[in-house]
């Protein structure tokens, strides 16, 4: 079996490049791959297309990938929060485009992607600017509009534990989109907090394969904190 262990977050994202897409998972803080994207902004890689839950909190994590000039464009349900000043400091400086996608076709569209689908009918944004320029057509007497698959070159998760092939089993709501983002990347490269031996995770606590993951790399940062 291969040995997916890197044992530097810088060298996990050594190959982005400039113009790639990259997901980023997390709810907020909550799974957030910290490490991998301050390495991602030592690295410094230009005009990136971000697909995220939001677009950063504070100044860590997304929000310093922001503030380091690295993203172009990012696609996003909730872009705005009570700390997301860098996000709005671009935009209203026009230094960054955004998409904005409802969180539900959000879910769907990744998961479209990580299914091999070419697109998916949805009710949702009918009527309104976000569907405008799209496909449209009624299904059951019911109006829908066509979304497109959200692919990505790269895909930065967190899990809790992981192991040498890959598997990634992740801490209550840390895991939100993590899995869906691993099947729809080329390259997946996961955060974990714990390095298992090949055999030690027990395989009906494993939520997300190692064919769908590239690399893991073992951080001590930690963005759930455990309970006590």
């Amino acid at each position: 079996m291969i040995n997916k262990n890197l044992h530097a977050t810088d060298a996990a994202v050594a190959d982005v490049q400039d113009g790639a897409t990259i997901m980023i998972g997390g709810f907020g803080p909550a799974g957030q791959p910290y490490a991998l994207l301050e390495a991602l902004v030592r690295h410094r890689p230009r005009n990136l297309t971000l697909i995220s839950n939001n677009a950063g909190n504070g100044d860590s994590g997304l929000a310093a990938l922001l503030k380091a000039d690295c993203v172009g464009k990012i696609i996003c349900s909730f872009p705005r929060q009570t700390d997301s000043w860098i996000f709005d400091d671009l935009y209203r400086r026009g230094r960054i485009e955004l998409e904005l996608v409802p969180q539900g076709t959000l879910v769907a569209r990744i998961q479209a992607a990580g299914c091999g689908y070419g697109g998916i009918y949805t009710p949702t944004g009918f009527g309104t600017e976000l569907a405008a320029g799209k496909e449209t057509r009624e299904i059951n007497g019911r109006q829908y509009v066509l979304e497109m698959p959200l692919r990505a070159d790269f895909a930065l998760i967190e899990a809790e534990r992981g192991d040498s092939w890959g598997n990634l089993v992740y801490r209550k709501a840390a895991r939100n989109f993590g899995p869906i983002m691993a099947m729809a990347a080329a390259c997946t490269v996961a955060e974990v907090h714990f390095l298992a031996s090949p055999g030690e995770l027990d395989p009906e606590a494993v939520v997300t394969p190692g064919i769908f993951v590239q690399r893991v790399v073992v951080t001590d940062h930690r963005t759930t904190p455990l309970l006590t």
